[in-house]
């Protein structure tokens, strides 16, 4: 008796069968996206960041995993790197099962890995590659080996659409520093000529009440601009750009719209940022509609 009840009180509450299949159809993921990098055990950045973005705005994830971290987002205390074949694999059976639309990489360690990568992405036909030249992470760690950043640079860079550098990162890829907008808009246009490639230079890193991006694209350049949010943790906002742009590229928008969404997004993520224990990590589904707290 009590079951018939519970079940008929249940029933009474759910959406016609005919309803609810319209709303689940509706909800459908309309393009899959693929993640490259490495797995962070405190979920706010790497793989883990990566495939709650693209979930947050509607995008299938598949992920290829590069390297398995022990880390929170103070420090990182071991870095165990997959054999490159591995990583190879991942991508090949994601790209049989799934029509991968867009992809992305992240943290790629070692030159071996980068080959890797970048074998797979032309024998397996990825449409679009977003590069995040990750090397060093928020707590200080490095996460490309020294000797990797020519590989990256001269085997990864041109097969991808676009390159998303932090300042850091930029200064690294050109050889100088970096202390003005002026400097980022040249690094930006130096990097996308040099590589033939579109390039997103962030500008977080720079002063200023105002933080403003880079896009350099076939010769165009634009700039975007937001103000600065203080006084949180950026752990993570990195891979949640990267990856916000390969989920809008991936639903076919157009570069700069994309650009310009996925910063909007990561604006957001940190001025709704959670509080957990000692942290504040991004809060990935804030413009999602939740009936309740997180």
């Amino acid at each position: 008796m009590f079951r018939s009840r519970a079940v008929s009180r249940f029933a009474s509450t759910c959406p016609p069968p005919a309803v609810y299949h319209q709303a689940m159809q509706a909800s459908q993921p309309g393009a899959v996206a693929l993640t490259i990098s490495g797995s962070d055990s405190g979920g706010g950045a790497g793989i883990q960041a990566d495939l709650k973005t693209f979930s947050a705005l509607r995008v299938f994830g598949a992920s290829a995993i590069t390297c398995v971290t022990a880390q929170n987002p103070a420090d990182i205390s071991a870095i165990h790197p997959i054999d490159p074949h591995t990583v190879k694999e991942q991508i090949r059976k994601v790209c049989e099962g799934f029509p991968v639309a867009a992809a992305k990489t992240g943290m790629l360690y070692s030159a071996g890995i980068i080959r890797a990568v970048a074998e797979a992405d032309v024998e397996y036909g990825i449409p679009v590659l977003v590069v995040d030249p990750v090397m060093v992470s928020s707590s200080g760690v490095r996460l490309l080996q020294a000797d990797a950043i020519d590989s990256l640079c001269s085997v990864l860079l041109p097969t991808a659409r676009v390159v998303t550098p932090n300042l850091h990162e930029a200064e690294i890829i050109i050889g100088r520093s970096i202390a003005t907008v002026d400097e980022l808009r040249a690094a930006a246009r130096e990097i996308g000529e040099k590589f033939d490639v579109a390039c997103v230079a962030k500008g977080g890193h720079l002063n200023g009440e105002e933080v403003i991006d880079v896009l350099f694209d076939e010769g165009e350049e634009t700039l975007f601009r937001a103000p600065r949010i203080e006084g949180v943790q950026t752990h993570g906002c990195g891979c949640a750009f990267s990856s916000a742009l390969t989920a809008y590229l991936a639903r076919g928008h157009l570069l700069s719209d994309a650009v310009r969404e996925a910063k909007d997004y990561v604006a957001g993520a940190l001025q709704h940022a959670l509080k957990i224990g000692t942290q504040q990590p991004l809060h990935f589904f804030w413009n999602a509609s939740l009936s309740g707290p997180f």
